[in-house]
């Protein structure tokens, strides 16, 4: 089955209000480029660097997505970032989200922001602790950044097998996206809860998530 193909057939099964934002991770032009020809209408890339070269080499097919940074975001890659995505899943500190206010508003942008959260506690993976109180305190301090809003959670989970296991840590995400919800912090809007990977997405769907992170499962095992 195609790239294509398999991306149109996973369409149809996700339920129609769930984002599919497909990883590009050292994926081909050509390969990035089936897809959106295929329908795709968000992409994700870890790395800026990589970003940037996809970017590049898609022209004008770059135009009719939506870029977003799934990797984490070193400091001195933040003013290029901000000018190749919409949107940056894993902010995970008040400073850090200060400094992508501070340089979007020097070339004039405005910046969707999920922030990430570390529901496994692990200590390789950054992320903020699934807190209510320290989520809660993190999603105020964005709301007061003129140029950057907070419009959802994002959360990669353990990798545990079977992926049922990961459940537990998707309903904590869940559970912190409603209560902030609820809060009405003002310049806060909850829109995305960002959880599920190929293996993962069918129980994170169950458990609310409305956007998928996937990759293999559209382009195929990566190259090594």
């Amino acid at each position: 089955m195609s790239i294509a193909d398999t991306y149109r057939k996973i369409r149809k099964n996700v339920p129609d209000h769930v984002t599919i934002v497909l990883a590009c991770k050292k994926r081909t032009p050509d390969e990035v480029l089936e897809v959106i020809e295929a329908g795709a209408t968000d992409l994700g890339e870890n790395y800026v660097q990589e970003a940037e070269q996809m970017i590049a080499s898609l022209g004008e097919a770059a135009l009719r997505v939506r870029w977003h940074m799934i990797g984490p975001l070193q400091k001195n890659k933040i003013n290029k970032a901000l000018r190749l995505f919409d949107t940056v899943q894993t902010v995970h500190s008040l400073k850090q989200a200060g400094e992508l206010d501070k340089r979007a508003g020097a070339i004039g942008k405005e910046l969707s922001v999920c922030m990430e959260i570390n529901s496994g506690r692990e200590t390789a993976k950054s992320g903020v602790e699934p807190d209510y109180e320290t989520v809660r305190e993190l999603a105020e301090g964005i709301s007061t950044l003129e140029h950057l809003r907070l419009e959802g959670l994002m959360t990669m989970g353990p990798f545990l097998d079977p992926p049922e296991q990961i459940r537990p840590f998707f309903r904590t995400t869940r559970e912190l996206f409603d209560r902030l919800r609820e809060t009405e912090i003002p310049n806060v809007d909850m829109k995305y809860l960002s959880m599920g990977m190929t293996d993962s997405y069918p129980v994170a769907i169950e458990e609310g998530s409305n956007m998928i992170r996937l990759g293999t499962g559209i382009f195929g095992p990566r190259p090594v």
